[in-house]
C-alpha cells in the first residue's frame, strides 16, 4: 500500500512539473479494490509561484 501511494504521488509530481508547476496543493488520495487488485489514484492542483 505504501509503495503504491508513493508511486501515485511521484507521478502526480512529475506531471505537474511537466506543466511548469512548482508545487501541487489540495492533494487527494483514493484507494479502490477492483477484482482483488489495489488501485491508488492521486489528484491535486498544480500551482506555479515566484518567490519574492
Amino acid at each position: 500500500l505504501g509503495k503504491a501511494r508513493d508511486i501515485a504521488l511521484r507521478e502526480l509530481e512529475e506531471r505537474a512539473a511537466e506543466k511548469g508547476a512548482n508545487a501541487v496543493v489540495g492533494v487527494d488520495l483514493d484507494y479502490e479494490v477492483i477484482n482483488n487488485m489495489l488501485m491508488v489514484s492521486a489528484s491535486g492542483t498544480a500551482v506555479s509561484f515566484d518567490e519574492q
